[in-house]
């Protein structure tokens, strides 16, 4: 009876860590916590407010252009894919949409369908160029983006269209200090997490990022995903291009500029989904982007330099992705399921319970 109290024991106490490990998406939203806690106090002792209406709506309205764009790329990245052409389409979109549109109310859906709809014809093209000409996602996102810049560069030298000023209300208007934006892209990342959580899609996204071969034997179509992952991302840079349009009153072709296509990735990724696929979440994708939005008013309310400042986010960034590495090699994963009873013999399964058979060092039963 000892004995297999004994050897139980031991095998209890990695299970009950491993039940109260603290996930990635829980550490992401404790150290925004921290952030904003720690940030306040530096701006408070700077004379400042972080929590004025002012820059708390300026802080969600950061988050609401990123996000939109941060969410699709969760998708490609989940499929173990990328997508480097998400600027191009959000100043494409914003430009199909403003002159869409035309400054007439009426046309307003019109512009809207018209922009999202280029938007998943580019993730549409991105799509069926990895899946069907076997090309890398790094090099064809790439490519299919500096063709839309090439396009963008020699028939729009500046801003074009007009918005209708109903429109524009999607960029300005606030319930309180909540942009609207926000709150469509709070109902957009809803959508998100209930596409990945409860839809067919969704498991079959985490499956091919997780292992496409596998998921392939299974009889998942698993190119179809990868194409649908690319059409959703592009749809999503395309709503970010509408907002774009709302804030300026017009298409703005530059806004490939903004390094939209990497601050989307570096958001992704620490939201703390893995780079390599198969692992990761919508939720944890937003706590990124708000953990930028937080850094980029604190820097701009302290005046902080811009270079340190993108020193100081990519610090932050290879940090948390380190964090996660780490948390990928967990010690009782490499310990025995079963316990060997001597050399050449069968494996026996530990006792678990105080009342079984005790096993002896010869694998026999006392």
């Amino acid at each position: 009876m000892s004995t297999a109290v004994a050897t139980a024991a031991p095998t209890a106490r990695p299970a009950s860590r491993r039940r109260h490990r603290i996930g990635s998406t829980e550490i992401v939203y404790l150290a925004l916590v921290g952030i904003l806690v720690v940030a306040g106090v530096l701006v408070a002792l700077g004379g400042g407010n972080l929590f004025s209406t002012a820059n708390t709506a300026y802080m969600l309205t950061q988050t609401s252009l990123l996000g939109f764009v941060a969410i699709g790329q969760t998708f490609v990245i989940l499929c173990r894919s990328l997508d480097l052409s998400v600027g191009y389409v959000v100043a494409l979109c914003s430009i199909v949409g403003a002159t869409t549109m035309a400054g007439d109310p009426s046309r307003v859906w019109i512009g809207v369908l018209a922009a999202l709809a280029v938007a998943a014809v580019v993730g549409l093209v991105n799509g069926l160029v990895i899946t069907k000409l076997r090309v890398n996602p790094f090099i064809a996102t790439l490519g299919v983006g500096l063709i839309v810049k090439g396009y963008l560069d020699t028939q729009f030298k500046g801003p074009a269209g007009d918005v209708p000023g109903t429109f524009q209300m999607f960029g300005y208007t606030r319930i309180g200090p909540v942009p609207v934006s926000t709150v469509v892209m709070l109902l957009v990342a809803a959508v998100g997490v209930v596409l990945l959580a409860r839809t067919r899609s969704g498991y079959h996204m985490f499956a091919v990022g997780g292992n496409v071969d596998v998921a392939r034997l299974s009889g998942i179509r698993t190119d179809r995903t990868i194409v649908l992952a690319h059409v959703l991302c592009s749809v999503c840079a395309g709503v970010a291009g509408l907002l774009i349009a709302a804030r300026f009153g017009t298409g703005n072709a530059l806004v490939y500029s903004y390094g939209l296509d990497l601050d989307s990735i570096a958001a992704v990724v620490l939201g703390g989904t893995l780079l390599l696929g198969g692992r990761g979440s919508v939720v944890g994708t937003v706590g990124g982007v708000l953990i930028l939005a937080v850094l980029d008013t604190v820097f701009n309310v302290l005046d902080v330099d811009p270079f340190f400042k993108d020193v100081l986010r990519g610090v932050i960034i290879i940090a948390a992705v380190a964090l996660y590495a780490r948390r990928q090699i967990d010690p009782a994963s490499s310990r025995a399921r079963f316990r060997s009873g001597g050399r050449g013999s069968p494996p026996v399964p530990e006792p678990t319970r105080p009342d079984s058979p005790t096993t002896t060092a010869g694998g026999a039963s006392a």
